[in-house]
């Protein structure tokens, strides 16, 4: 099967509490998590709520571009 015809595609999720310009001197960074989605059922970018350890609560992780 073709690369681009799979119906479950590997995405990124990123913290959006976390601002890239204000992070924490004793942060370690941006929160992600890597997961898949079904691109028939979800065409739409996927917002989960998970621990964003940073922040140290949780929080909406978006979708972002590979």
């Amino acid at each position: 099967m073709a690369k681009g015809k799979d119906i479950r595609i590997n995405i990124i999720l990123e913290c959006t509490g976390c601002d890239k310009k204000n992070v924490n001197k004793e942060s370690t960074g941006i929160s992600r998590y890597i997961t898949q989605k079904n691109r028939h059922n979800t065409p739409s970018r996927l917002e989960l709520r998970k621990f964003c350890p940073c922040c140290c609560k949780h929080m909406i992780h978006a979708e972002i571009k590979k």
